[in-house]
C-alpha cells in the first residue's frame, strides 16, 4: 500500500485556488441566466443600480470594495435575495479574481475588523469566502461570537475535504434560505 501523501502547506493553497478558480468560472457560467434575470427584477423593483459595492476587508487586511445585488429591504424583491443570498452571486467575479474563496469566513466590514478582537490575524490569514462553516451551520440568526468561534475553527483546521463538505452544505442552506428572526418573548 502506498503512503497517503500531505499537502504541503504551498500546494494546498495552490490546489485551493486552483478549484476556486475552476469553480468559481464554472458558478458563473451556469449561473449567468439568473444573475441576470435577478439583475432586471432589481431594476425595476428599485428603480437603482442592480449591484452595489460595499467596502470590506479581505486577505491580509487588504480592504476591496465587494459586489451584490442591491437588496432593499421593503422590497419583495430583496428580501427573496436575502433570503436565498441571491444578493451574493456577484462575489463570484471575486473569487475568480483572487480577493475571495469559494470557502472560507464571510469578508469583514472595516468597522468590525478591530485588531483588538482575538483571532483576527488569524482570521485575516486566509481569503475571505463565498460560503464557510458558519453559513452552514446555522445561519445568520447566530450570534457573532459563536460566527467568530466557527471563523476560527476553519482558518485553523481547514482542509480541501472540509471545503468540499461546506459547499455541499451550502446549496440546501440556500435553498431553504435564512429563517426569520424570532422575537425573545419575555414571562
Amino acid at each position: 500500500m502506498m503512503p497517503v501523501e500531505r499537502l504541503t502547506p504551498v500546494r494546498r493553497v495552490s490546489a485551493k485556488r486552483l478549484m476556486d478558480v475552476t469553480g468559481g468560472l464554472l458558478l458563473l457560467l451556469v449561473l449567468t441566466p439568473l444573475m441576470a434575470v435577478i439583475a432586471v427584477a432589481v431594476a425595476l423593483t428599485s428603480r437603482r443600480a442592480a449591484l452595489v459595492r460595499h467596502r470590506r476587508i479581505g486577505l491580509a487586511g487588504r480592504p476591496f470594495g465587494i459586489l451584490a445585488f442591491r437588496a432593499a429591504p421593503g422590497t419583495r424583491t430583496g428580501r427573496l435575495l436575502r433570503r436565498h443570498f441571491l444578493d451574493e452571486l456577484p462575489q463570484l467575479v471575486h473569487v475568480v479574481r483572487g480577493e475571495m474563496s469559494l470557502v472560507g469566513p464571510r469578508p469583514l466590514r472595516p468597522e468590525d475588523a478591530d485588531p483588538a478582537v482575538g483571532g483576527l490575524r488569524t482570521r485575516l490569514g486566509v481569503r475571505p469566502g463565498l460560503t464557510g462553516l458558519w453559513q452552514v451551520s446555522g445561519r445568520s440568526d447566530m450570534p457573532w461570537e459563536e460566527k467568530a468561534v466557527l471563523d476560527l475553527h476553519y482558518v485553523e483546521q481547514h482542509w480541501l475535504g472540509l471545503d468540499l463538505a461546506i459547499m455541499v452544505r451550502t446549496l440546501p442552506a440556500a435553498l431553504v434560505g435564512r429563517r426569520p428572526r424570532v422575537p425573545v418573548r419575555h414571562a
